[in-house]
Order: structure tokens, then sequence, then C-alpha cells
């Protein structure tokens, strides 16, 4: 299955159920369900026309869902019970829906994916990124987990570790503004901290807390981005940073390390540096090391790469990315800033460019044209 070809036909797919009638959410989800079905069909039998067959199948399948939701509010609208009389309570469940999405009967990694597209209001695109794997192949996670609960009862909530993992997911996407998720993700986090007495979510809020604080100084006026290093220290959140600081501090008391604990306290380091050039790169690369030895994650050694760049010079941080993927997301960005601080400005130029035209976001894509453009301006000894 040629899942570039899938990838390239979606968002010609996607335009022509919006210009239908369809509205984005739910056309987005009849594509997702043509995905699949593509990924099942296609190999024994391909069609001529991908595109249309695609249109075809993602068409049928929105009309499906549209006549079932229609169905369903007529049954609705035909039911006479009355709410009691009296103001109604006010109840807040979002983080009890958080936790019956993570349903027992899914894998951790699917219960995320679900949970992220039905409650945390994230796109296909967007999960597919944070999981480091293809839209397409994204989209068949989350159709495939969809029908493992078709016709379960949702009253057996699910695990802790996967509404962390669901909370972090939304909070990071919320920070980078494609969508402004990260207040709404601090907050249900606090809800659950308050419930369970447990370090890693203690962690997790502290890792928050400490990035949410640095939230109004990580874009210029114009909307730029601003690299850590050239921030207005002045503008971070003080009282922000200082709560996350103890909730941090009584979470490793525990002596039960969890990744989550391990990267606030990166956070941590760089809040508490007045200026860049005093942050504590040494004690920032042991805490990676922490984190690597945690979860083995590959973007937890490519930030550990840029901190031995920082520590030991950047001909370290550039031996330590040689053993990475370089096909990692970000990899030809960190790459481009530890060539610039060896002084190969041609190299770094270059890299630059082209981490540019990979950027997943459009502000991280100007950002990394103007590195380029600032290297390509200056004059050459």
């Amino acid at each position: 299955m040629d899942e570039a070809l899938l990838r390239s036909l979606t968002p010609g797919v996607l335009a022509v159920l919006v210009r239908r009638g369809a509205d984005f959410a739910a056309a987005e989800d009849a594509v997702q369900d043509a995905l699949v079905e593509a990924v099942r069909v296609w190999p024994a039998d391909p069609p001529r026309d991908p595109r249309g067959w695609l249109v075809t199948v993602a068409w049928r399948r929105f009309l499906d869902a549209a006549r079932a939701d229609t169905a369903r509010r007529r049954r609705e609208d035909r039911l006479d019970e009355e709410p009691a009389p009296g103001p109604a309570r006010a109840v807040d469940d979002t983080l009890q829906v958080y936790f019956l999405c993570a349903h027992p009967s899914l894998t951790p990694a699917s219960a995320a994916a679900l949970t992220l597209r039905a409650v945390g209001g994230l796109t296909t695109r967007q999960i597919a990124r944070a999981y480091l794997v293809p839209e397409a192949t994204m989209a068949q996670r989350i159709s495939r987990a969809k029908r493992s609960v078709a016709g379960v009862r949702f009253d057996r909530p699910g695990d802790v570790a996967t509404v962390l993992r669901v909370l972090y997911l939304v909070f990071n996407e919320g920070y980078s503004g494609d969508v402004d998720l990260a207040a709404e993700a601090v907050r249900l986090t606090r809800q659950l901290a308050a419930v369970i007495d447990h370090p890693e979510v203690s962690g997790l809020l502290a890792l928050m807390l400490l990035h949410h604080a640095r939230r109004g100084a990580r874009t210029a006026p114009d909307g730029s981005l601003v690299p850590l290093a050239e921030q207005d220290r002045g503008r971070w959140d003080t009282g922000l940073i200082a709560e996350g600081v103890r909730i941090l501090q009584r979470a490793l008391a525990r002596d039960r390390l969890g990744e989550f604990q391990a990267q606030a306290a990166v956070a941590a380091l760089h809040a508490d540096a007045p200026r860049a050039e005093e942050t504590d790169w040494v004690q920032i690369v042991e805490w990676y090391d922490e984190l690597v030895r945690l979860t083995g994650s590959p973007v937890a050694r490519l930030n550990r790469a840029v901190a031995v760049g920082e520590a030991d010079g950047p001909r370290a941080g550039l031996k330590a990315l040689e053993e990475l993927d370089p096909a990692l997301p970000r990899y030809t960005a960190v790459a481009a800033h530890l060539h610039e601080r060896d002084g190969d400005l041609t190299t770094a130029a270059r890299l630059y460019a082209e981490a540019a035209h990979h950027a997943p976001t459009l502000p991280e894509r100007d950002h990394l044209t103007r590195r380029a453009a600032r290297l390509n301006s200056r004059p050459r000894p």
C-alpha cells in the first residue's frame, strides 16, 4: 500500500466532501474511514481512479453517518421527559470522559489516539505527528479503535497512565499554537492531581506549569517564534514557575521517578537560569540520560544531543546526533543549530532551509527560513 499516495490524495478528497456540503469534522471522519477501506481493499483490487474511489467511498460513509445522526436526533426529539424543576447543578465531567474514552478494551496507544481525536479536539494529522507515524497509519488506528468499542458500554474507566499521556499530548499541541488547548489541559491535570496522589500526576502538572509560564515570551508581537535562549525572561510568569518547582520537588522526594518528572526537572533548570548563558546544561544532560533510560524515546535522544552540544561543545552534540535517525522530526533543525554553533555557516544555512521545507507549522517554517536567510546574508571569510 502506497501511503505517500494516500497522503497526497487526502486533502483533495476532504475538499470535495466539504464542497458538497459536509462539515469539516464529519468530512474528516468519513475520509479516515475511506482510507482504512483503501488499505484493506487496494492491495488485492487497486482502483483505476484512486481519487475518485476515495471520494465515492468517503461520501457514502458521510451520508451513512448523517442519516444515523438524523435518526438519533429524531428519537431524542420524541422523548417527553422534562428536567426536574429548580436550578441544575453545574457539573464538569470532562475528566471523567477522558477516563471513559481510555477504555480497558483498547491498547493504551489506541485509547490515547481515540481520546485525542474524539475528546481532545486534535486532528488526525496532529495526532500522527505526535506519535511520529504517517497520517494514513494513524487514521487506520483511530478507525480500528472506533470499531473495537462499537456497541461497548463506556462504564469502565481506563488507567491513569493513558489519561496522563493524552493530557500531555493535548497540552503540547495547545502550546505549539496550532490549537489553544494548553490552558484546558492544565485545568484538567489540576483536577486529576487533586484526586490522585501519584508522583507522575504531580510531575505532569509541574511540567505543564513550567512550560506555560514561558508562553507569553515565546512569540514576538508580529507572531514570530522566539527561541528559548532569546526570550525576555522578565515576561516569564514567576508565580507559575514557583508553583511548578514546589510540586516537582514534592514529587521527586518520593523517589519514584517517571518520565514526566524528568521532563519537569529539565524545564525547572531552564526556569532557574537568570540568563540563557547561566543554564546548567551538565545537569540537563544528566536528566535527559534518565529520560532516555526511562522511555528510550527518540525525541528525548534528540533533545539530549542539543543539551550535549551546549554542555560539551557543538561537535560533541553532532556526534550524539549521528546515532539518531535523520528522518526524525526536527533532526535537520537541530543539525543546523549545532553546525551554526560550530562555525560551519554554509552547512547550517542549507540545513535550516531544508528544515523549513519540512516544518510542521507555519510559525516554525518562517522561523527556520529567517535563520537560513540571516546566515546566507553574512559575508564569508
